[in-house]
């Protein structure tokens, strides 16, 4: 691990030293308003200290179909072909916001190319998205004043269950926007299989239970989204948006198992049926006023209540003898309610730019659960409050972003109640190194509330002897995050390299403990004293001819991974992540190929692979049509794997693979039509109310 680390900071020394001399584009010599510029080198990209600008030339913008076309090139951004939307190369959550305001896959493309006057790409999102995304991807378009545009997509695979619909309109007229989006996802497999192992000492007695199954699993979830816009420029912006979503969730299994204790074997028969509806009505307002020529204000008051219904039922009985060996009966109705307001305050300053704000979320959730305990009814509460102001502004070289915020957590079970306090801050430090390169430096501090499936009391048989439940008593984990990003851009790279480190106490670990409500053992949480991770990613685009005719994406980053477990055991995980992508465009013409090699990584007491990528895919264009094609998983099925670590009571091993989509072809059409101009939002704020709380 040292030595591949150390081999990856000589070649990025190299990179630092050989590049040409470049004359920098011109900084805007107008007073701050926001973090200037670290350096400019290319025509279509400027660094600043936690964002990156790019505009793009006439033929990118003639090429493109809408403004994701545009957000495909960006080099740590590719689109994901199963689900048919961007993602970002190196993992975790992505937000996208047009004109400031959270913006869905439709809206992006609802944009024509030609209204995009530049994107800023967030690789540090500030204070008011920090704790909600890790990538912040914000599209600046012009605001016009009347028209329409209107779009349908759909994608599907000819030989199994998938299909990816969806279907916009937008309606512009003087200071008033109306838009409606529908989309759709339905995957219905009905070969799934799953091999696990489960390899145990109990009471001196040795248990093997190797288990073979098959599934027929699926799902249908559904969007719909109706909002109203209204904005007088440089007075006060309005939207009004009501979403909803539905998900309707099945599964389906039988399966046979070889269960052994000590010499003893039996053969066991196994089936499984389990299902999850609901449907989630939010309501988004939102309101900016311009105070004065320096001073906005923005508000934004999110609030959804809904009904989750989920039941599960597991059988495991003796082959020959039909005698029971468990039944797992769950039944779980969660009434749910979620409140998120926000308020948000910007000053503009000689020196830089002040933004102050509070936001207060709460999910209450009432149960009703029928499981191997009996039956139970009872309510959880969840409050987060967050204060946060930070400041950004450049002296000469340097450019800075200093931010203080405040934490609240406030989580109340039937059990206990955990409260606490817990100071954020963050700094981020930028410097212009030569023409071309930048050093960034970023350090920060903050909490993570458990989720609702780690703080359910909850009780779920997973095989005999084996039950999987949450942890009422857990506290929030706080990670102390720090980064040194070098980046490299011109003609023909775009290139970041990012040393990181990262400090997290109290850490939600998963792992085996004996059981002495059910005996044998289960499956729960812990806070471990600390985790600890470190490596070097590197990301980014190479262009050989300096144009799309071919471009290389590619992400590796050799890490590793420690947890301390809260009896002082010490887990470490080394692993080198990765991802490749291969795009060529000429003409209407453009093809795209995916690659990655799983690798496992840390997960509680287990080891867990990510979901492998082979997938080839071509599209043309022709006017406002286009007409795509594809095989996912050339030559092999989706494959998950989880293995437990040595230091687990449990030895326990899975392998999963979706044998409907093995090279998986599929077939795409989309009409894009648009006519006019349109009104966008320029909004501050963007929330959201809690997921369905699910097991």
């Amino acid at each position: 691990m040292k030595k591949t680390i150390g081999a990856v900071f000589f070649l990025c020394g190299v990179f630092v030293f050989s590049q040409e001399a470049v004359t920098n584009d011109t900084i805007d010599k107008t007073k701050t308003a926001e973090i200037q510029e670290v350096i400019i080198k290319s025509q279509r990209k400027k660094q600043f200290a936690d964002k990156a600008v790019y505009t793009f030339d006439k033929d990118a913008l003639d090429k493109a179909r809408y403004a994701k076309d545009l957000l495909q090139t960006l080099p740590e951004l590719q689109l994901d072909p199963i689900e048919n939307k961007l993602k970002s190369t190196k993992g975790g959550t992505s937000l996208f916001l047009i004109n400031g305001i959270e913006a869905t896959d439709m809206q992006i493309r609802s944009v024509a190319p030609s209204e995009v006057v530049k994107v800023e790409y967030y690789d540090i999102p500030p204070a008011r998205w920090a704790t909600r995304a890790d990538t912040v991807i914000n599209i600046i378009t012009r605001s016009n004043e009347t028209g329409y545009v209107f779009g349908a997509d759909a994608r599907t695979a000819l030989n199994t269950g998938f299909v990816n619909g969806s279907a916009y309109a937008n309606f512009t007229k003087g200071k008033n926007n109306f838009g409606l989006e529908y989309s759709i996802n339905l995957r219905d497999y009905n070969n799934r299989k799953v091999h696990s192992i489960y390899d145990y000492q109990l009471d001196n007695t040795h248990y093997l239970s190797d288990e073979n199954k098959k599934d027929h699993f699926g799902y249908t979830d559904q969007n719909i989204a109706l909002r109203y816009t209204r904005m007088v420029p440089d007075n006060y912006s309005f939207q009004a948006k009501l979403n909803m979503d539905i998900l309707n969730s099945f599964v389906k299994g039988n399966g046979e198992s070889s269960f052994s204790k000590d010499n003893l074997m039996e053969d066991h028969t196994m089936m499984k049926r389990g299902s999850t509806d609901y449907v989630t009505p939010t309501l988004d307002l939102y309101f900016s006023k311009n105070l004065s020529k320096k001073d906005e204000l923005s508000v934004n008051l999110v609030g959804s209540h809904f009904t989750t219904d989920t039941s599960e039922f597991t059988k495991e009985w003796v082959t020959n003898t039909g005698n029971p060996v468990f039944d797992n009966d769950m039944n779980l109705n969660t009434k749910q309610t979620g409140l998120v307001g926000e308020i948000a305050h910007t000053h503009d300053f000689e020196a830089g730019k002040l933004s102050s704000g509070y936001r207060i979320s709460n999910t209450s959730i009432s149960n009703d659960l029928q499981n191997l305990a009996g039956f139970s009814q009872y309510k959880v509460n969840y409050l987060e409050q967050y204060f946060y102001t930070e400041f950004s502004g450049k002296i000469k070289k340097f450019s800075y972003r200093i931010g203080a915020g405040l934490t609240n957590i406030h989580n109340k079970s039937a059990e206990t109640t955990f409260d606490e306090w817990s100071v954020t801050p963050k700094i981020i430090l930028g410097y212009q190194l030569k023409g071309n390169q930048s050093l960034r430096l970023t350090s920060s501090y903050k909490p993570r509330s458990p989720w609702s499936a780690a703080l359910s009391s909850n009780v779920v048989q997973m095989a005999p002897n084996i039950v999987q439940k949450g942890n009422p008593f857990l506290k929030s984990q706080l990670t102390w995050g720090n980064n040194l990003i070098y980046s490299l851009n011109n003609k023909h790279f775009d290139f970041n390299a990012n040393l990181f480190y990262s400090d997290t106490r109290r850490t939600i670990n998963q792992f085996y403990v004996l059981d002495d409500t059910f005996g044998g053992y289960a499956l729960t949480y812990e806070n471990a004293k600390n985790s600890k991770q470190y490596g070097i990613q590197l990301t980014g685009s190479y262009k050989p001819f300096g144009n799309n005719l071919l471009v290389i994406k590619a992400m590796v980053a050799p890490s590793s991974e420690t947890v301390r477990t809260s009896k002082g055991a010490l887990i470490k995980n080394n692993y080198i992540a990765n991802n490749l992508e291969l795009s060529s465009e000429y003409k209407s013409f453009s093809i795209q190929y995916q690659l990655n090699i799983p690798v496992y990584m840390l997960s509680g007491a287990f080891l867990n692979s990510n979901e492998n990528q082979n997938h080839i895919f071509v599209s043309y264009k022709h006017k406002d049509w286009t007409f795509s094609t594809g095989m996912y998983w050339i030559g092999m099925p989706s494959e998950y794997k989880t293995k437990s670590l040595p230091e687990s009571l449990v030895n326990y091993s899975k392998v999963g693979q979706i044998m409907n989509n093995k090279s998986m072809f599929v077939l795409g059409l989309s009409y894009d039509f648009s006519r006019g101009k349109k009104t966008d939002l320029e909004k501050k704020l963007n929330n959201s109310t809690a997921p369905a709380a699910t097991f």
